[in-house]
């Protein structure tokens, strides 16, 4: 009886673990078809255009006011009037500040009445000696004496002219209680008050700021200053050379004006092997402030097309830089690229890219190199380096790609 049972528990369990196999291999089937058939990452690519760029070097640079004049006290007294806001624009002979002019007034009178009284004193003179001359022919007065009243002349007529010296410093020193703006300029923040007693020895009480047009210095090395000089040297006026100064400003924007160079110093550093060149902008806006750091680039006009890459898609390893591009068959391809200039969220590439190639800008991190993948097309700001949103796409054919890598 044990024997039969044990006989049907046997066929039992060989009819199930054929079923039990069969179940767990067409289970594994299934996963192994569905990894299969997982659809590649979706990424955002940049397709690569060129703009006409020329040859450019960037230099580290620092701006300056065209011209600056510190306002001094230049006679002693009492502060009375400040006429102007600090900050303001002020015009040429607009009167700034007003000194107690009360001691000068009276100095002025004083010299006045000094010059009057030198004056009635040399006529005097010159009568006596014009009368001392007269009897002199009859023997009437001596030799010695005649001497004398020339003498008295011309003592009373340098008397005069000392009176009258001291008469011009006088009204200068009056005028000097007026302190007027040399040149149209910006004013900046006062260091004394209306009350405080400023003088000659008092420093200055304001300081206007020329900033239209603006200076920007910088320096170059040697070589490249010789080649600059051996290029233009035909060139009389510095505006016809044929070269584009722009500067980028702190804040990574490029300044709208061009400049150009109207200055260079006299010899070589010894020490830097560097010369100090001057650049001009024109600064109408005022939105150069004297003593920014800011860099200079200077780009020759002969241009050539050059592929511009988002700074996005830049990425870098022990090798140097490199993008990720998608090929024909949406195939990722890591390429090093020689990149040139920054123009605001760009880079130039000198070598590495063309036009039309496409670049991840967008899901770098979900990829590598060999690997098939789902690109959406977008765009990017040239200037602020914002990528174009799913929206902003429309009915490109990189969103139908996106949306069905979501399915």
């Amino acid at each position: 009886m044990q024997k039969l049972l044990f006989r049907k528990m046997s066929k039992a369990i060989v009819t199930v673990l054929p079923l039990g196999l069969l179940v767990s291999v067409t289970g594994c089937g299934d996963n192994q078809q569905a990894a299969v058939q997982a659809p590649p990452p979706a990424v955002s690519v940049y397709t690569i255009k060129t703009e006409e760029i020329g040859r450019y070097r960037e230099f580290v640079a620092r701006t300056e006011a065209s011209k600056v004049a510190e306002l001094k006290a230049r006679v002693e007294g009492e502060l009375l009037e400040r006429r102007f806001k600090e900050g303001s624009l002020v015009t040429q002979g607009q009167v700034l500040f007003k000194i107690d002019p009360a001691k000068y007034q009276a100095d002025l009178t004083k010299a006045r009445a000094d010059l009057h009284s030198r004056q009635s004193a040399a006529a005097t003179a010159k009568r006596n000696l014009a009368r001392g001359q007269k009897i002199s022919k009859d023997g009437f007065i001596s030799q010695s004496d005649l001497d004398k009243l020339d003498s008295e002349a011309s003592q009373a007529e340098s008397a005069v002219k000392a009176a009258e010296a001291a008469l011009e410093q006088a009204e200068l020193n009056l005028s000097y209680t007026t302190v007027s703006a040399p040149f149209d300029a910006r004013i900046g923040k006062v260091t004394y008050n209306v009350g405080n007693i400023v003088g000659p020895t008092s420093g200055s009480l304001a300081e206007l700021t020329v900033t239209d047009p603006s200076f920007v210095n910088f320096q170059i090395e040697e070589e490249g200053y010789i080649d600059y000089l051996q290029r233009h040297r035909e060139f009389k006026n510095p505006k016809d050379i044929p070269i584009d100064m722009s500067i980028r400003l702190p804040n990574n924007q490029l300044y709208k004006e061009k400049g150009y160079i109207d200055y260079a110093d006299t010899r070589i550093n010894e020490g830097t092997g560097t010369v100090e060149l001057r650049a001009v902008f024109s600064n109408p806006e005022r939105i150069i402030i004297p003593g920014m750091f800011v860099t200079l680039i200077i780009e020759t006009r002969d241009k050539t097309l050059t592929a511009l890459v988002p700074q996005v898609a830049v990425q870098t390893n022990q090798q140097g830089k490199f993008v990720l591009v998608v090929d024909e068959s949406n195939k990722v391809v890591q390429r090093h690229v020689e990149l040139g200039r920054r123009m605001n969220a760009m880079w130039a590439v000198e070598s590495g890219l063309k036009q039309g190639e496409r670049v991840i800008i967008e899901g770098v991190q979900k990829v590598r190199a060999g690997i098939e993948v789902m690109p959406a097309e977008r765009k990017v700001d040239p200037v602020t380096g914002t990528i174009e949103s799913h929206e902003q796409s429309g009915e490109e054919s990189g969103s139908t790609d996106t949306s069905s890598a979501t399915e």
